[in-house]
């Protein structure tokens, strides 16, 4: 076989596996389409200007933590969670933004922790304090896994509290989301995070 015409075959090969799997070249690309939007994927460090740290120094605890790039394109939520001075947790989230979410039905998640049981909250205002919306997620130490986390199932909270005459979220009025560990997991924490998109059923 000519050796123009053999190559011509491969790349001719090639193309028609990229053609019946698109998703495999770039698998870890968040990706836009009709019925998800990303709103982080971390593959710039002005991804994470947004991003405040709130710990329970507010309070007077002693807790720490951070929100920080990797080189690999992920942010990673860390730190030490103290008990001391009646504290307990540290927290991660946005400045206050409309994100326009009324068209979805979630967020979904793609993370990978330490074994701790983290939070993924939601915010209806542009307020430090108040009320705020938490689903709870249990990791698995070293793994990655995707969450998906449904607005119905986000439940009202104050300062730690359940709310029971509280509205359920409103997709769209979210102006702030962020990560929350706590229930008296003492010790040092981190959540690695690749993506986090909006979805629709």
């Amino acid at each position: 076989m000519k050796p123009i015409l053999y190559f011509s075959q491969v790349v001719q090969a090639l193309m028609i596996m990229l053609t019946l799997h698109p998703l495999q070249a770039a698998q870890n690309t968040p990706i836009n389409s009709e019925t998800e939007m990303v709103i982080f994927d971390f593959q710039t460090q002005g991804d994470l200007e947004d991003w405040r740290v709130v710990n329970d120094g507010v309070m007077g605890g002693l807790s720490r933590g951070e929100i920080i790039m990797t080189g690999s394109g992920t942010a990673v939520f860390q730190g030490i969670l103290s008990l001391e001075n009646n504290g307990g947790f540290s927290s991660t989230r946005t400045l206050p933004r409309p994100y326009n979410l009324d068209d979805y039905d979630g967020v979904s998640l793609r993370v990978r922790g330490d074994g701790n049981t983290y939070q993924f909250r939601l915010r209806l205002d542009d307020r430090f304090d108040g009320v705020a919306y938490r689903y709870s997620f249990q990791t698995t130490a070293d793994e990655w896994m995707t969450v998906e986390i449904p607005f119905s199932e986000c439940v009202p909270v104050f300062r730690g509290r359940k709310l029971s005459d509280v509205p359920p979220a409103v997709p769209a009025k979210i102006q702030q989301i962020g990560f929350l560990v706590s229930d008296k997991q003492a010790g040092p924490f981190r959540l690695e995070v690749d993506w986090i998109k909006a979805y629709q059923h």
